[in-house]
């Protein structure tokens, strides 16, 4: 079944967040800096400079699920170990498994659900309320939701209108990264729209350099690449329409977008390793090879998030100077805004578990994972100065900006048997596509009928 989250966006000023980032980003120069149970309970005061009231919990044990790996998972630790400096509870890190509901299938058929999960997509919460395993937030939530949070990301954490998620985390997913020294020296500029996106790639290509990283090895960044160019390409009412799965794959919007992105995704020689070497590329390796060689790394660009800032501070470059970043290029009339996000839902109701998502919901949470980099908050109420380095503040700032005048990742929205599963679905097709880029309508073909079965089935 379909969340009915993508009916929630107003499309009137969707170019609010691109405009912003087109304006703001152009200036980013500057160098890195420094990187409850409903009612009841005892609640202790609010520490020196928290916004948030939270019970005391001492003895009460908690686990939280999340598909975060690496440094994400470090920094969200420290967030977790303010919870508990402040409630008395300890709180253990389950790390989860794509797809994310087969994993917590297998821990609520075991017996043991964590208490908390972070969900990725839209379709899971909603899946997660099906299978009765998510519990509905408690006021101390609800209230902190609506203090802190435009009335679109509450909600895209609704299921038939009752709150069951937080959105702890969000991303911007309308962004590509570029190597500033290749730039330099290929004499080449920061494109506006999709035609001046190929003329870049030709100029960085001519000076001895692929042009694109692409993470083909992971199904989800190719999703993220189809978006981008659909919602530019065939307009806002069409993404919902297909996101809603309302039209079909083959329709001839898709065509158009596939064989756009043919024109980058075919030529062997743009692609870091070509297409073979693309579908080996994880994602780490797709931001990593970007910014390591010096001005000789294996490719110029790589298209994601924001959330590349993590995998950058893995190598020696420094966000706006040695990597910067332009919005994705306006393929139709206006530039995309695609985003994603991780919202808290909670599978084992305690007056500890509320006051988790409670927490999470607080600015005081975002503002300390904020600190440390490589993230992004819709929390309206975390103080842009918090981010580390003035891209990061720009991308932030021109988010809350755009109130609810976004739209969220499709295949996020999607089943999760369609739009987030390794192997499987949307992944596995883009894949396919990426190998053989003139198959437009085969690759179409596979798309409705992969599509049909898992919203037939609402899995």
């Amino acid at each position: 079944m379909r969340s009915k989250s993508s009916t929630i966006r107003t499309h009137r000023t969707v170019t609010t967040l691109a405009a912003l980032l087109a304006g703001s980003l152009a200036l980013s120069a500057c160098s890195s800096g420094d990187n409850h149970k409903r009612g009841g309970g005892d609640s202790s005061p609010a520490a020196t400079g928290s916004t948030v009231t939270l019970p005391k919990l001492n003895g009460a044990k908690l686990e939280i699920a999340a598909v975060w790996t690496g440094q994400e998972q470090k920094n969200f630790k420290q967030v977790l170990a303010e919870f508990e400096k402040r409630t008395g509870a300890k709180v253990t890190f389950v790390p989860a498994q794509d797809p994310i509901i087969n994993f917590l299938g297998s821990k609520i058929a075991g017996g043991q659900p964590p208490d908390v999960a972070l969900l990725p997509q839209p379709g899971a919460i909603k899946q997660a309320v099906q299978r009765k395993w998510a519990k509905p937030l408690g006021p101390e939530a609800l209230k902190e939701l609506q203090k802190n949070y435009s009335q679109g990301w509450q909600d895209i954490g609704k299921v038939d209108g009752k709150q069951y998620g937080a959105y702890y985390k969000a991303a911007n997913k309308s962004l590509i990264w570029y190597n500033a020294k290749v730039f330099a020296n290929a004499g080449a500029k920061e494109p506006k729209t999709w035609k001046d996106l190929l003329t870049t790639a030709r100029a960085v290509y001519d000076s001895g350099v692929t042009p694109f990283s692409v993470a083909g090895a992971d199904g989800w960044p190719l999703t993220d690449w189809f978006e981008n160019i659909y919602l530019s390409q065939a307009g806002p009412q069409k993404y919902d329409e297909l996101a809603q799965h309302k039209i079909k794959w083959t329709d001839p919007s898709v065509k158009q977008a596939l064989t756009t992105l043919a024109q980058i995704w075919g030529k062997k020689d743009y692609l870091a390793g070509g297409q073979d070497g693309a579908l080996q590329t994880e994602f780490p390796a797709s931001v990593t090879q970007t910014f390591t060689g010096g001005d000789q790394p294996k490719a110029a660009m790589v298209y994601e998030g924001d959330f590349v800032q993590v995998n950058i501070g893995e190598t020696k470059a420094k966000v706006g100077t040695d990597a910067k970043v332009f919005p994705f290029p306006a393929v139709g009339a206006t530039a995309p805004v695609v985003s994603g996000g991780d919202a808290a839902v909670i599978l084992k109701d305690s007056k500890a578990a509320q006051a988790l998502v409670t927490f999470l919901a607080s600015p005081d949470a975002a503002t300390i994972q904020a600190k440390l980099g490589g993230y992004l908050s819709p929390n309206k109420n975390v103080p842009i100065s918090a981010y580390p380095n003035p891209v990061q503040q720009k991308i932030a700032k021109a988010l809350i900006a755009s109130g609810d005048d976004f739209r969220f990742d499709m295949s996020d929205q999607a089943p999760q048997a369609f739009g987030g599963t390794p192997g499987k679905g949307e992944w596995k097709d883009l894949q396919d596509f990426l190998k053989n880029p003139t198959d437009v309508a085969g690759t179409q073909a596979k798309l409705e009928k992969d599509a049909a079965a898992a919203y037939g089935s609402g899995s």
